[in-house]
């Protein structure tokens, strides 16, 4: 069977020894899109829009500083363990999603608790755009032919030539448009509903269909972290549980306030 290959050079632009990458083009689309959502359900809720300029500082420190110490805690700890000041050097690579959330969870508390704002309100809208975030997120991972995927001889095998001439499942953009089919019906649900529902129930569903799709897709993925659990179910697999269940309770606690 013939094969897609992808061969894409992961610079976007270079001027002498300064390099532009497609990842860091596609992170920046990623926050300023985030950033334009937000600013029109400020607009559409009678909000003051300058409020979100300290809150886009929160959420993109929350993102890189989680999603950094999320892979290096949970994805290589032995190596960053024994070499600590590694830690810093995000220019080198590794960032992970489910440190990124927890990061801007916790980020998102800190602002609501110093601006006295509703935690879950804000969170149910943040949410939206942060499915967005991870598309963008996921198709600069593909420019990078990183975090692919299992070896396969399906149709939808792709061969990434920068790693190896075997077809492979193309894991990030199972997840980009995982992501951005969620993206669309959440906008269309907070469109459509956003007064009838209790506060945490857009969240709880974000959650529940991000991580169902992350938990799904992981089967198919290549091994990230480097140790094995020898349980049958992947790190991301492991990590995303908590954020299922967290979804689940959320859903139900806002069915039963609305109820």
């Amino acid at each position: 069977m013939e094969h897609f290959v992808w061969s894409a050079n992961p610079i976007a632009l270079s001027v002498g020894s300064i390099h532009v990458f497609w990842y860091g083009i596609l992170f920046a689309i990623a926050i300023l899109s985030g950033l334009e959502f937000m600013k029109w359900v400020y607009k559409k809720e009678g909000r003051n829009i300058e409020e979100l300029d300290t809150l886009f500082i929160y959420i993109v420190v929350g993102i890189v500083v989680g999603a950094r110490l999320g892979h290096c805690l949970f994805y290589e700890p032995d190596f960053y363990l024994a070499h600590p000041m590694k830690i810093f050097a995000v220019w080198e690579g590794g960032l992970a999603s489910h440190g990124g959330g927890l990061g801007v969870i916790f980020a998102l508390y800190l602002y609501c608790k110093k601006y006295k704002l509703d935690y879950l309100w804000l969170l149910d809208r943040v949410a939206i755009p942060t499915a967005l975030f991870g598309f963008f997120v996921r198709m600069g991972n593909f420019m990078n032919s990183e975090i692919i995927g299992n070896p396969t001889e399906s149709a939808f095998g792709i061969v990434f030539s920068r790693v190896d001439m075997i077809p492979r499942h193309p894991t990030q953009l199972y997840e980009a448009f995982s992501y951005l089919l969620i993206f669309l019906f959440l906008t269309f649900i907070y469109k459509r509903k956003s007064k009838k529902l209790s506060d945490g129930f857009l969240f709880g569903l974000f959650l529940l269909l991000i991580f169902s799709a992350r938990f799904m897709i992981e089967f198919v993925k290549t091994k990230q972290a480097d140790y094995s659990l020898g349980i049958g179910l992947s790190t991301g697999q492991l990590l995303s549980i908590p954020f299922l269940v967290l979804g689940v309770y959320l859903i139900i606690k806002a069915v039963r306030q609305k109820s």
